[in-house]
């Protein structure tokens, strides 16, 4: 197992290499430099707030030493304590060494927008400050075995001068949040990243959310993969030569990576990259639950899920009790009174334990890149599975010490681009240009 700590101080860690290891050289150096540097801006600003003193309470030198003072200081705790960093753990070197030389965002330290860097702000402002990229689409409608269809969005990308061949072309497959759509901002900045890269797109949008028809009472949850499973048989049927990789949002990253413990080397993935995903339900549950948070989040979600049933009434009420379901305050008890009943646990805590990808870690056999923030409220940083992780060499978790629920924004203003928008390209063209050192981690 390799790691490189959140906070920057490395030792070495008998048996492991020192050349693997050594991510941190000269940071005791640039450690002594920040301090002296801090110790003379310390004493500047405090002979200058003193002779500014002397022009009267009233003056106007003390309401600009004042602002210039709390700028200081803010810029100084921004600079040692927000901006550091990421951790990289990984179960093997190979993994390892291949993101720290063909992905070197997970080397660089990560800077949140310094006016919200706070993890809450950071989620709700995301959807609101990011801009939404054109993208046309090209929808199809895939039959599922029990009756129902499930639409994808495709961007093909025919103007690909690096990929013109279409049959050849690699393709990623795209997987939206709990709510989310092919329209998710964060969906067409991936799409966007793809189409500079010359690659196709894909995007699977769970039953029901997308605008389409239910055909059938049945929708969807983190823990059933077999609508994933439809969506990349028909991928791969479609264009049989074009290599192909995945990307999971929240909960779309846990249905990939529940996806992959299932099927074990029985996939045609080259690799898959998963962001903000929830590792431990219980916990993701219990964390939303707090007051603050079930204010912001857990009940706006809540009412997001209702708002899709209510759409399929019709389809749904003929086997579910959708006035109980209306009733629900939280997702744990929406989950209780439909979720789970759907997909035909015994008890929700059943459906969250299987819904839950930390138990199914060990026996993924792709190439895994987990992005998490260890701030994020929806998947809390003592629920990562940084153990699960260290026992598998194909699996690699990258951890921010800041940047929210899907949010990572960086930047003065970040409306073109965040730090997962830039974990997403380079991991992608990694795979793609650079997969034949991933074929064998172990």
């Amino acid at each position: 197992m390799v790691q490189r700590g959140l906070a920057g101080r490395h030792s070495r860690i008998p048996g492991e290499p020192a050349a693997v290891l050594a991510v941190g050289d000269h940071r005791d150096l640039a450690m002594i430099s920040l301090d002296f540097n801090f110790n003379i801006l310390t004493r500047d600003l405090s002979h200058y707030l003193e002779n500014q003193v002397k022009v009267g309470l009233f003056g106007s030198g003390v309401g600009l030493s004042l602002v210039l003072g709390f700028s200081a200081a803010y810029t100084c705790y921004y600079l040692i304590s927000v901006a550091k960093k990421p951790q990289l753990i990984s179960g093997g070197k190979k993994f390892y060494q291949f993101l720290r030389e063909q992905c070197p965002v997970v080397s660089e330290t990560y800077y949140p927008t310094f006016w919200c860097w706070e993890s809450r702000i950071q989620t709700l402002l995301r959807p609101f400050v990011t801009a939404k990229p054109g993208v046309v689409y090209r929808n199809e409608l895939i039959k599922a075995a029990d009756g129902g269809q499930i639409s994808v969005d495709w961007f093909d990308n025919d103007e690909s001068l690096s990929h013109p061949d279409p049959a050849t072309r690699p393709t990623v497959l795209l997987l939206p949040g709990l709510t989310g759509t092919s329209r998710e901002s964060y969906i067409l900045h991936m799409v966007q990243q793809s189409r500079d890269l010359g690659y196709r797109c894909v995007v699977f949008n769970n039953r029901g959310v997308s605008g389409e028809t239910l055909l059938t009472p049945r929708t969807y949850c983190a823990a059933n993969t077999e609508d994933l499973e439809r969506v990349i048989e028909h991928v791969q049927r479609s264009y049989p030569a074009a290599p192909i990789m995945a990307a999971g949002v929240s909960m779309g990253g846990m249905m990939l990576a529940n996806y992959l413990g299932r099927k074990g080397r029985e996939t045609c993935l080259k690799g898959v990259v998963v962001f903000s995903a929830g590792w431990d339900v219980f916990e993701c549950t219990a964390s939303l639950e707090k007051p603050l948070d079930r204010f912001l989040f857990n009940s706006y979600l809540t009412s997001c899920l209702q708002a899709s049933v209510h759409r399929h009434r019709p389809v749904l009420e003929k086997c579910y009790d959708i006035d109980h379901v209306m009733k629900a305050r939280t997702i744990r008890e929406f989950d209780e009174r439909f979720t789970s009943i759907m997909f035909g646990y015994r008890t929700n805590d059943d459906y969250y334990h299987d819904a839950s990808p930390v138990h199914k870690l060990k026996s993924v056999q792709v190439p895994m890149l987990c992005l998490n923030a260890a701030d994020d409220v929806f998947s809390p940083s003592h629920a990562i599975p940084v153990e699960a992780v260290k026992q598998n060499p194909n699996l690699a978790l990258l951890i921010t010490c800041h940047g929210g629920h899907i949010g990572f924004l960086e930047g003065l203003w970040p409306r073109q681009s965040t730090y997962m928008d830039r974990v997403f390209k380079q991991f992608a063209k990694a795979v793609f240009e650079k997969g034949n050192q991933l074929q064998d981690l172990s």
